[in-house]
């Protein structure tokens, strides 16, 4: 039903398709009658609210069809570009060449280590997702594990997933394979990714910086007998050129979604949901034939696919869909009540309203909101971009760059919480410990950053 209703969406992003729309929201509401059932209560919880709002829009609003069916559509797009992700995760996950890079990345020595697992985080992330930090997050606590001083191995341990976890976030600035940039650019009218990946990538840049220089600067004092241990290290294992695969791979993906898109004008959300599975069923049929990974065979590796690991993501999809589906009618619900109630925007300067973004979505996520809710329930809200007289991409700008701390600080993230559980502590220390300097400092260097961008674009 999941890879049905993909397949209805990729045709309405393609051939606009108002039929395929209403197979794709149809087979939406067939998985949630399938997975509700078996779901944990927290994600029983989340449908119950969805379904009280879609009964207040029915029961009030006279418009209620298409604000349900916008809502069912965010859904099953969500669920669609999380598919296509996790089409290429498989034969990433398998790939001795991807292991051989991330080993390199992770046993570099102390003075280039937090700068080569942030990059490494960064570009994992683009194919690997949250996956980027369960494999090199990994192989960093393997390591620090093998140090004979204790204290030497925690302090690794914790510098080196702070690392993987902060690349992990500046790939949300900018990455069109992120959550972050393909609900931002459907949220706001006339954005685009090739029109925000310049300057998100200039973020994400200036994130990496930020965290690099924290690290550099506070450096956690060893006692002497740690020090003179530590002087002593290990040489990578491998060499620069096991990076050389997944580089390839990296210019390959995003030359031909940047490519697609600026030649056929389908925004990148459309493209990417079409080109990552090709390119995933390209990459496991060479693995396939070169005999790497299991020995299923195409036909086999295919079914597995389909009928297991697809399946296995039913309860983080639940979630996910029901975070965008309570959002958009969320979002439809308060902005006739507030409309004329609330702050009067048209006499609060633009970046003002932006930057409040940037800190409202880490507040929120505090309070146990995904990012996809809070800016699903809360960008709908905002003026237009040409009311307040910005360009779109700099609102999806802000909207990014709050999503980014969000996933840093929240104790609620699943970045927070890998990092935890590899780091042998809490999520609500990783976000609000480990990562507060972090968080300001880079909270306040984005909020710089939009408030010139809201001026000068």
């Amino acid at each position: 039903m999941l890879i049905a209703t993909a397949v209805a969406v990729v045709l309405r992003e393609w051939i606009g398709s108002e039929t395929a729309g209403l197979v794709g929201a149809a087979g939406l509401v067939v998985f949630l009658v399938l997975a509700a059932p078996t779901a944990r209560w927290s994600r029983k919880a989340f449908v119950a609210i969805g379904l009280a709002l879609i009964a207040i829009a029915v029961l009030f609003r006279h418009d209620w069809p298409q604000v349900v069916m916008k809502g069912l559509e965010e859904g099953s797009f969500i669920s669609t570009f999380f598919i296509a992700l996790a089409s290429l995760r498989n034969p990433a996950s398998t790939s001795p060449a991807i292991e051989r890079c991330g080993q390199y990345l992770a046993s570099q020595p102390p003075g280039k280590r937090y700068m080569a697992l942030t990059i490494g985080g960064h570009l994992f992330a683009l194919i690997l997702s949250y996956g980027s930090i369960t494999l090199l997050g990994g192989l960093t606590e393997s390591i620090a594990n093998r140090e004979k001083n204790a204290e030497i191995g925690a302090i690794r341990n914790r510098r080196m997933l702070l690392a993987i976890q902060r690349g992990f976030c500046a790939s949300l600035l900018w990455s069109p394979l992120a959550f972050a940039i393909a609900i931002s650019t459907s949220i706001v009218p006339g954005s685009s990714w090739s029109g925000v990946a310049g300057l998100a990538l200039c973020h994400a840049a200036l994130m990496t910086a930020i965290g690099w220089g924290l690290d550099t600067v506070f450096k956690p004092k060893l006692t002497a007998a740690a020090s003179a241990q530590a002087a002593a290290d290990r040489r990578p294992i491998g060499s620069w050129r096991d990076l050389q695969p997944l580089v390839l791979l990296l210019a390959l993906l995003f030359s031909a979604v940047g490519t697609i898109e600026l030649l056929t004008g389908i925004r990148v959300i459309g493209v990417v949901m079409l080109i990552v599975p090709l390119i995933s069923l390209g990459w496991i049929a060479i693995q396939v034939s070169g005999g790497e990974g299991p020995r299923l065979g195409l036909g086999g590796r295919l079914t597995r696919l389909a009928f297991t690991e697809i399946p296995s993501y039913r309860s983080e999809l639940l979630l996910l869909v029901m975070a965008g589906v309570i959002g958009a009618v969320g979002g439809a619900l308060l902005k006739p009540l507030t409309a004329g109630h609330a702050i009067d925007f048209g006499a609060v300067p633009p970046f003002v309203i932006l930057v409040a973004m940037i800190w409202i979505v880490p507040l929120l996520g505090q309070a146990g909101m995904n990012p996809i809710l809070s800016v699903s329930l809360l960008a709908p809200l905002l003026p237009s971009p040409t009311a307040m007289g910005v360009s779109p991409n700099v609102v999806v700008l802000a909207l990014t760059a709050g999503w980014s701390l969000a996933g840093a600080t929240s104790p609620f993230t699943a970045t927070t919480l890998l990092i935890g559980r590899l780091g042998h502590t809490t999520a609500l220390k990783v976000g609000l410990v480990w990562n507060r300097s972090f968080v300001i400092a880079a909270g306040l260097a984005l909020s710089l950053s939009v408030a010139i961008a809201s001026v000068l674009i």
